[in-house]
């Protein structure tokens, strides 16, 4: 008779720690030229918000010189702010967008 001889492999996962990425926050600031029904438009069709919550951060805004529009990673946040920035160029409007890096 033939021996057969088996070799037996084992998959070994080393966990590796990975730190998440910073995360910004798209800060809209208030001006007196932007338009609050434009600022709604802005967050509905970049930052993808429902109306309610579009108005929501219009009036904070508004009311307290600056609201948050979303946090995301560094490049979505800054596609979203030039992207904002640009279409309220076309406007001619001087939204004023900053990303803050959360804590």
């Amino acid at each position: 008779m033939k021996e057969h001889k088996f070799q037996q492999t084992v998959d070994v996962k080393l966990k590796e720690k990975t730190t998440p990425p910073p995360m910004y926050d798209v800060v809209f600031h208030n001006d007196d030229v932007t338009t609050m029904e434009f600022v709604i438009d802005v967050l509905i069709r970049i930052f993808r918000k429902d109306r309610e919550s579009a108005t929501r951060i219009m009036l904070k805004v508004h009311t307290e010189g600056k609201g948050v529009a979303g946090t995301y990673t560094y490049d979505i946040a800054e596609t979203k702010a030039h992207e904002a920035i640009k279409l309220a160029r076309s406007h001619s409007f001087p939204l004023v967008i900053t990303l803050e890096e959360r804590a």
